[in-house]
């Protein structure tokens, strides 16, 4: 990444560029990589195609991208889903595996963040899996705090996982 990414709001015709930025930072051998990813946690499927292309169509959801401004690529991207009431979700935060730890994760954490204040939130809040430990840190140190709430993870596995719920406001 030789210069500054460019950062917009991704529409359907940029689900072909996102799957496999999120399947290579979250799961298999490609995720590895990087310091962030599910691999040795959860299998399988990050996102299936259509429900991706059902988010990008969802007025409700913002789906922030970043680009390489030489190659136009997808390397990072931020969902942020308006809940109403002033509450919006952020999720699916991830930055291609061999640009971690450069900074691009801050920034696609902030443009998140403002893009959900431009929305209308107070309040920001995410689910991280409860034993990735040194993710929570990052995110505490980002200003997110722990609510206490423990959610089920949605696609049973074994052992069974659960979610811790942070919060941020804004």
């Amino acid at each position: 990444m030789a210069s500054e990414p460019e950062i917009r709001r991704a529409g359907p015709d940029d689900a072909a560029m996102l799957k496999p930025l999120l399947e290579g930072a979250y799961r298999g051998d490609r995720a590895r990589l990087g310091w962030t990813h599910e691999a040795d946690i959860v299998q399988g499927e990050r996102i299936a195609e259509d429900e991706l292309h059902a988010m990008l169509r969802d007025p409700a959801v913002h789906m922030i991208v970043a680009t390489d401004a030489d190659t136009g690529g997808a390397i990072g991207c931020v969902a942020i889903t308006d809940r109403g009431g002033g509450l919006s979700y952020l999720g699916m935060l991830c930055i291609a595996p061999e640009l971690q730890s450069a900074g691009l994760g801050t920034m696609l954490l902030r443009a998140g963040e403002a893009r959900a204040a431009s929305i209308g939130a107070a309040r920001i809040e995410m689910t991280v899996i409860e034993n990735r430990d040194t993710l929570i840190a990052w995110y505490l140190r980002k200003g997110y705090r722990r609510t206490g709430e423990r959610r089920p993870f949605p696609v049973p596995q074994t052992p069974a996982l659960f979610f811790i719920v942070l919060e941020k406001t804004l």
